[in-house]
């Protein structure tokens, strides 16, 4: 009763914490537009779809026009896919459900463009839904679950074995009810009754003490994992940094500041129609202060092609009454190739492979700074009898410069990181950014990034030699969802007690496969439904916070005396005398 209560009153706290996140979905019923809640979509609503909608059941396009679709929550993969009315690929091309391109799957995001679709399959019924369910259904018992369980078979067959003995000795000298009596006593005695209420009522003080803390434990198993948690595995983004993306610098194809170039990115991003992410509201916020609004009004929109991941580029048509400029930003190495000039304060010249090789120097530097880094270009000569542009025409434009971008580590990550380190924990980040930006991030808080491994890398080495990796690494780079599980899978296999600490889609397998799964209150609702433990805020010293909380309840609950020496027991150590050996207790 104790455990039930305390769980199901950290569960109605998690469930409140999911309502104040209301997702809605635009349908069309009765002929009109209306916006109602995901759980109300029936099979036979017709979906109204735009750039940043949550795709809320499985859905049939109807019409479209340049929608790309995000996937990486089913598939892992990061490149948005391209859905259609009227499908373009073979049944000889299809290897997947994913790989249906007239079909919308639930759980994923549209990247740009709009659509028209009827809803097919909901709920449990979606491919989503069913993977959500198997990942939830399959968590696996921690060791002090399996712990708990042997002692209590061991104390069973003991009541089993004894029962009968002391019954038959008893039945000599005394009567058979006597007897039966006694055994029964002794039955009662040997049997573990009170085992789960002293563990509920010891987890429970516990998990209210951290809720103190900001820490909410939805299952109070996961407690005792949570302190003897020895790796912390952690993404970058929001953790370690303030997934606050800030524009610091805009310079021309020689590292130079120039407006010019922020003035291009402005108009790129103001006038794009697709989902304004955070580069684009950054590179809006940074032109705005710049004094750049003006441009708002004298310029306007032609068309536009929209981002996609295999392009890695998003170009917009715009004009100020007197000429056609299409201008494209997207990432350094894609942006080189349509690139057959360069600009340099005016003046155009043809772009040669020296010049090819410094932009790319200037690029790398400003990662290693921890900068993300766009290039920006335009050319003026577009069709001028056209309203209509595709990917054709991204081609023979004029290079201008940079746009780097920082998303600054946290203040108070440095500190949380010495102090978990100082605690016994290591922290091991999985990312799928890029290799320079994240040794630069880790270094300014205190991570090894002496040895850095990429996805790729693990992709081509077995178990024995991804072993060996872990021993000596911290820091793995450009890792899909999938890569990310193994690695959480094999730090278990090898002994250790796993954190993962997440709050994305992609996230929710690594969660399920961790000793302990621990989330944020904003995370999405399958992230929050995989998680044993629910941080109020994402911030490491939150958790720093808890694990002291649980180390200090399960050490005074775990005391054992025996001949007049304390013993404790705590991991896999034995302490006696402050002399820790690396022996299991039994």
């Amino acid at each position: 009763m104790l455990e039930f209560f305390e769980e199901f009153r950290s569960n109605k706290a998690a469930e409140k914490l999911k309502e104040l996140v209301a997702t809605n979905t635009t349908v069309i019923r009765d002929g009109k537009e209306t916006q109602i809640p995901i759980s109300d979509v029936t099979l036979g609503d017709i979906v109204v779809l735009s750039a940043g909608s949550m795709i809320p059941a499985d859905l049939r396009i109807l019409t479209s026009k340049d929608v790309y679709v995000g996937q990486s929550s089913l598939t892992g993969e990061s490149d948005s896919v391209r859905k259609l009315a009227f499908t373009q690929v073979t049944l000889d091309e299809i290897d997947n459900v994913s790989d249906l391109d007239t079909i919308c799957f639930m759980g994923t995001n549209v990247i740009s463009g709009s659509a028209k679709c009827a809803v097919i399959k909901t709920a449990d019924s979606t491919y989503f839904g069913k993977i959500a369910k198997n990942i939830t259904s399959n968590k696996s018992k921690s060791s002090f679950q399996k712990g708990i369980e042997n002692i209590s078979k061991l104390l069973i067959r003991f009541m089993l074995v004894l029962t009968p003995i002391v019954f038959i000795l008893n039945a000599w000298k005394h009567a058979p009810v006597t007897a039966f009596t006694f055994a029964v006593a002794i039955a009662i005695c040997i049997t573990p009754l009170l085992l789960p209420v002293i563990l509920s009522s010891s987890l429970s003080k516990g998990a209210v003490k951290m809720s103190k803390k900001k820490t909410i434990v939805k299952k109070l198993d996961s407690i005792q994992s949570f302190g003897a948690m020895n790796i912390l595995c952690t993404d970058k983004t929001g953790t370690l940094t303030e997934d606050r993306i800030v524009l610091e610098k805009y310079l021309d194809v020689h590292g130079q500041e120039d407006l010019r170039v922020l003035k291009h990115a402005f108009l790129n991003s103001y006038f794009q129609t697709g989902l304004r992410g955070n580069i684009d509201e950054a590179v809006v916020n940074r032109a705005l202060e710049n004094n750049m609004g003006e441009y708002i009004e004298k310029y306007k929109l032609i068309d536009e092609i929209p981002f996609d991941f295999s392009r890695r580029r998003l170009s917009v048509i715009v004009t100020d009454g007197t000429k056609r400029q299409m201008i494209t930003k997207g990432a350094v190495e894609e942006i080189l190739e349509l690139c057959t000039m360069v600009d340099y304060k005016g003046q155009v010249s043809p772009i040669t492979n020296s010049i090819k090789d410094n932009i790319k120097q200037i690029s790398k530097n400003l990662n290693k700074e921890g900068l993300r880094v766009i290039a920006v270009c335009q050319k003026n000569n577009v069709r001028e009898d056209s309203t209509i542009f595709d990917v054709d025409d991204e081609k023979n434009m004029v290079l201008l410069g940079f746009i780097g971008f920082l998303d600054p580590p946290k203040e108070s990550a440095k500190s949380a990181i010495e102090k978990l380190n100082k605690s016994g924990v290591r922290v091991v980040v999985l990312t799928g950014d890029n290799a320079d930006v994240t040794k630069c991030i880790c270094e300014r808080v205190g991570i090894n990034s002496k040895n850095i491994v990429t996805g790729s890398d693990l992709d081509k080495l077995s178990d024995s030699g991804i072993f060996r990796l872990l021993k000596k690494t911290n820091i793995f780079v450009k890792l899909s969802p999938i890569q990310k599980a193994r690695i959480v899978k094999l730090l278990k296999q090898e002994g250790n007690v796993v954190g993962y600490m997440g709050d994305g889609i992609n996230d929710a397998p690594s969660l399920t496969h961790a000793d302990v799964g621990i989330s944020v209150d904003t995370a999405v609702d399958i992230a929050k439904e995989s998680a044993d433990i629910i941080l109020l805020e994402k911030d490491l010293h939150v958790l720093l916070d808890g694990v002291r909380e649980r180390k200090k309840n399960i050490w005074k609950s775990n005391e054992i005396y025996k001949n007049g020496n304390k013993f404790q027991f705590w991991r896999s150590y034995v302490c006696y005398n402050s002399k820790c050996t690396t022996s299991i207790f039994t």
